[in-house]
């Protein structure tokens, strides 16, 4: 048990890499981790909504199915802090990469 919950510590932790580095690939991965709850994380679709969008937003097409998906499961609310999560995580890394 405690080393599944490792290597999915890692996972995620590589995929933040790829992502802070503007991987598509990475935010997608990201997406499917949290709107399937895989490697051991707990399903959160307003974290999946958030990588799915950055993912679609850097062109990745299957992303923007994966997000009108988990979007009929989401309230209003929960997709517009998504949103905003989405945003935020856009600022902090492009401020950073500048």
């Amino acid at each position: 048990m405690g080393n599944s919950m490792k290597s999915a510590a890692f996972l995620i932790e590589s995929r933040l890499a790829e992502a802070s580095r503007g991987s598509s690939n990475a935010y997608y991965d990201l997406g499917v981790i949290y709107s399937t709850g895989s490697d051991g994380v707990d399903v959160d679709l307003i974290e999946a909504h958030k990588w799915y969008n950055l993912a679609a937003l850097s062109g990745h097409e299957q992303s923007k199915i994966c997000r009108a998906e988990i979007s009929l499961d989401m309230t209003a609310r929960e997709i517009a802090e998504a949103q905003r999560e989405a945003r935020n995580w856009l600022q902090d890394n492009t401020r950073r990469a500048a």
